[in-house]
């Protein structure tokens, strides 16, 4: 834990860093001056209670990812709803929930944040936020690269005076931005009328989310305020919503910029101060080597969503080939102490394919692409550097993405679905779950011809009372997957194998299998973790994996003892075995 003196010397060092170039001294020696005061205020104040129950991650640990809205009922509001699925069959099973934006919004889902300091009274109040708090981590997005353009600041940056006035970044529309990494296939200026003449703004995402000005010094205050704010109300882990693009600068990407790396930085040493036990996590949807920049020196994210692994967990399973996911989880460093990764295989956005860009070719992404489409998929686009359309995200429900090979077979649907869970709970890191997966839910067709937005065809909202029916009918496919996954996730809790910062060696054994050995960090467990990504009975030499003779082995997926360390034994499609010597 920092002291005092030290906190305040990292403040200034930091903010050295990121204004040097466009701040004079006295100007970042004020500012530093003002925010030592404001957060020495905050930590003068007795840290709420939920901040001392928050332990450092371990094997224990699950994410479960939910808009607050995922389930209604009548007559109760949402967040009370979700409290009341996650009291009820969640508390074994998770330990942190992403509780998607929940403040008044004008589009994305939640991500054009119109008032911060809210909870949207559709959802609920900060009184749930709390309440779910206190049996359950929460993880809250911090939208900080832009604002709704139908916010109070942004109505006050259009009438020139009063809070937020000067918060966003405008550009000179002749300008040559042709560098700058592109998202969205939205014009990246838009246009609008002010108190002070026209301007023009600079959307990333699209023209209703407008790019805050971080070169200004309020903007960066405004947020260390917001930041306190959620954790005096509940919040424990903090999702830095697309943070890459943070800084601009004309001439470059304006993407992953130092600037950025420091701005993490700073608020990594604020959380540090004010709540050791908070986490910050980077959302930062880019190619695997620029992601993994994100752990910093162990000071800037604890921990960075493994962006590369669904799409390249995903087509391994639909091709049957482990090639590309050797070549992954072998590329990706371990992630020191204090750090971790976070892995998932479905979200509520789409499966991202920029972070597979120099990892598999065009061909195959197109492969994966148009097979995608023929399960019922839909493509969103970006504009690349030649100005061109270039796919970014495919649009499908992770169920419907797995019901039929990159050959054409649709037998082992379930299997292969349970199948790239059960390696995901396999890898170093903390596992996510979205809700959706958790019930094997299909595109939702209806909701997507409403709203004519392609992400929603993954946004289906349950009637609690359907979700209900859904989990006591065993003869129900979410039931049985529901269950299924419940199960694994109980038996991987007390692997200590399965810590998420434990030794990760993959090991090589020939494109029809995946494997990765795990070392607890004591050395008393080892966990083999083999995988039959075919659709195909494999026979498996247990040779391979140089058992040690004196140890007891066994399966703990099937609970059967592994009696000769030298026998064959036949792995069914899909099927992976943990091997354990305790």
């Amino acid at each position: 834990m920092l002291d005092s003196k030290s906190f305040s010397i990292r403040l200034e060092q930091h903010l050295v860093k990121i204004y040097g170039g466009v701040k004079t001294t006295k100007e970042i020696k004020q500012v530093s001056n003002d925010l030592l005061v404001f957060i020495e205020s905050k930590f003068s104040k007795n840290p709420p209670k939920f901040l001392n129950n928050v332990s450092k991650w371990s094997e224990k640990d699950t994410i479960l990812i939910s808009y607050p809205n995922s389930i209604v009922e009548n007559k109760r509001k949402p967040l009370s709803t979700l409290k009341k699925f996650l009291d009820k069959h969640c508390m074994n099973m998770v330990s942190i929930i992403h509780i998607l934006p929940f403040f008044p919004s004008s589009s994305d889902q939640g991500f054009s944040v119109k008032d911060y300091y809210s909870v949207d009274k559709n959802f609920g109040s900060w009184d749930d936020i709390k309440r779910i708090s206190q049996k359950f981590s929460v993880m809250g997005d911090v939208v900080l690269n832009h604002g709704s353009s139908k916010s109070k600041w942004f109505e006050n940056f259009l009438n020139g005076s009063g809070p937020g006035s000067k918060y966003f970044l405008t550009a000179d529309k002749n300008l040559d931005l042709s560098t700058v990494t592109r998202p969205r296939t939205s014009d990246l200026l838009s246009k609008v009328d002010t108190a002070n003449g026209e301007k023009y703004v600079w959307c990333t995402f699209s023209e209703d989310q407008v790019d805050y000005d971080f070169e200004n010094f309020e903007v960066l205050k405004e947020f260390i305020s917001i930041i306190t704010f959620y954790l005096e109300n509940g919040i424990s882990v903090f999702r830095f919503d697309a943070v890459a693009f943070l800084w601009k600068k004309i001439g470059t990407g304006c993407v992953n910029l130092p600037e950025t790396h420091e701005i993490v930085r700073l608020f990594r040493t604020i959380l540090d101060y004010l709540a050791p036990s908070a986490i910050l996590v980077t959302e930062t949807n880019t190619p695997a080597r620029e992601n993994v920049t994100y752990f910093g020196n162990a000071n800037e994210a604890h921990w960075i969503y493994n962006f590369s692994l669904p799409p390249i967990l995903i087509y391994t399973v639909l091709k049957g080939d482990s090639s590309y996911l050797e070549k992954l989880t072998m590329s990706l460093p371990p992630a020191q102490l204090g750090a971790s990764y976070l892995n998932f295989v479905a979200s509520h956005d789409g499966i991202g394919l920029r972070p597979i860009e120099g990892m598999m070719s065009k061909s195959e992404i197109n492969k994966l692409i148009n097979k995608m489409k023929n399960n019922g998929g839909e493509i969103s686009y970006r504009i690349n550097k030649d100005n061109k359309e270039s796919p970014y995200e495919i649009n499908i429900s992770l169920f419907d993405a797995m019901q039929e090979t990159l050959n054409g077979n649709e037998d082992f649907h379930f299997d292969r679905f349970l199948c790239i869970h059960i390696i995901m709970l396999s890898l170093e890191g903390v596992p996510a779950f979205y809700i959706h997966s958790l019930f094997g839910t299909k595109n939702d067709q209806n909701l997507y011809s409403k709203t004519n937005k392609k992400r929603d065809l993954n946004r289906h909202v349950f009637e609690i009372d359907n979700l209900k029916k859904i989990i006591d009918d065993e003869n129900n496919h979410g039931s049985f997957i529901f269950y299924k996954l419940k199960n694994l996730i109980a038996i991987r809790k007390k692997q200590t194998a399965f810590h998420p910062n434990a030794v990760q060696f993959t090991l090589h054994l020939g494109k029809n299998f995946y494997g990765v050995w795990r070392q607890s960090l004591d050395k008393s467990q080892s966990i083999f973790c083999i995988t039959n990504v075919t659709d195909e009975n494999r026979e498996f030499s247990l040779m391979d994996i140089n058992l040690i003779g004196f140890d007891q082995w066994r399966d703990l997926i099937s609970n059967k003892t592994l009696s000769d360390i030298h026998s064959k034994i036949t792995l069914k499609p899909y099927q992976t075995i943990w091997v354990s010597n305790k």
